[in-house]
């Protein structure tokens, strides 16, 4: 292919994108055009999470390919692989977590789940974390708390407030004015910060006292990622709305966002058609992140990515890695500087390991490698990673 067709045709994200040219992928692995092989640490951002093109995905995909594609308008029709995936995802969440409503993105989801709150509560207050990422669609970039990405699109959404995460000070700022606090439970462009001291619990309960919503955001730290199906679980919280998206899909596009059946209803009536989309919950998708979603619930793949996590902590230790943080397989290393960051980042990719960095935190690289990636792999890419930062 010709690369400057890519700089030429197809818009950029940033000046200088890795633009390395993609063969072709298979489990942990991604390979170019020169049949190089990339040991993935990254998983598309988190969104891989059984791999590249893992069988049973695929198998899903092509089944549902031989059935039918687009038939109608979202909620319409009765389109099995979205009920299935629907009531499965019900299945391993609470018991007020019921009813799900399938969109293209998890950005998408998030406009939905704050569209959901102030329709439901009649408020319209809205309550953020400072150094928060849920996306960049203008609900959702309403919420970033980080100015300096927001301000070239200003105005944004109004009645948005912001709280520092993990400050327990800012709780009475959430008051019978607002609809919803809505937080990422592991915060993700920020550098992997868990919630401590009981933060998520103490963020319900004041919810809770004035009537207000709680939402959490698992678009990342959902789906096995962090160890538990959904992040919120290792913190003794159980939100009013649940957030999903990246690796619920297998690889392939989707968002999600859960509430109570009563909860959800208020979305379909005065008026009709409170949310709506065309592609949400295609079928195709859908039958993709079923068969995910399946693999990964009746698999031990959950269970084992504590393992792995512990696994990496082990062989990643060295003086120049001053902290990892998160949890399970979405992880961050922290150096002393953006500099040892970017040249690891980059040194990484020519020794045949994708790592990557993070939105806002310019001293962390992103280690989010497939659920199913082998502990030879994880030992291969600590290696790597190791003896790039012994030539420093």
């Amino acid at each position: 292919m010709n690369t400057s067709d890519f700089y030429k045709h197809q818009a950029q994200t940033t000046p200088h994108p890795l633009a390395m040219e993609v063969s072709h992928a298979e489990g942990s692995y991604i390979y170019d055009e020169d049949k190089k092989a990339y040991l993935d640490f990254v998983a598309g951002v988190s969104a891989c999470s059984l791999g590249h093109r893992h069988p049973k995905v695929v198998a899903a995909i092509k089944k549902q390919l031989d059935t039918y594609m687009h038939v109608m308008v979202y909620g319409e029709y009765i389109q099995s692989p979205a009920v299935k995936l629907t009531k499965l995802l019900a299945a391993h969440l609470p018991p007020n977590l019921d009813k799900t409503y399938l969109t293209n993105s998890g950005t998408e989801a998030i406009d939905g789940a704050m569209k959901l709150a102030r329709r439901f509560t009649g408020r319209s207050e809205i309550i953020a974390a400072k150094n928060a990422y849920h996306g960049n669609t203008m609900g959702a970039l309403s919420i970033m708390g980080y100015e300096e990405r927001k301000h070239p699109f200003r105005p944004l959404i109004p009645d948005i407030r912001f709280i520092e995460f993990n400050a327990l000070a800012d709780l009475s700022k959430i008051t019978t004015k607002t609809a919803a606090v809505i937080l990422e439970t592991i915060q993700g462009g920020a550098g992997f910060i868990e919630p401590k001291n009981g933060y998520l619990k103490k963020v319900q309960d004041q919810c809770n006292a004035v009537g207000a919503l709680l939402i959490l955001d698992e678009i990342q730290p959902g789906i096995g990622r962090t160890g538990k199906c959904f992040g919120f679980e290792h913190y003794d919280c159980i939100p009013d709305v649940v957030v999903t998206g990246k690796g619920l899909g297998g690889g392939m596009p989707i968002g999600a966002f859960t509430a109570s059946n009563a909860m959800m209803d208020s979305l379909s009536d005065h008026p009709k058609l409170g949310h709506i989309t065309t592609f949400g919950g295609h079928p195709v998708i859908a039958a993709a992140a079923l068969a995910t979603l399946e693999e990964i619930t009746s698999s031990t793949l959950i269970s084992e990515t504590l393992e792995k996590e512990a696994l990496l902590r082990k062989h990643l230790n060295h003086p120049l890695i001053k902290e990892i943080r998160g949890k399970g397989l979405m992880l961050a290393l922290m150096v002393d500087s953006p500099d040892i960051a970017n040249k690891l980042v980059l040194q990484a990719k020519e020794d045949g390991l994708i790592l990557f960095w993070l939105l806002y935190e310019p001293k962390a690289v992103r280690i989010s490698p497939p659920l199913t990636i082998s502990n030879e792999e994880l030992i291969k890419g600590c290696s790597i990673i190791i003896n790039i930062l012994n030539s420093f």
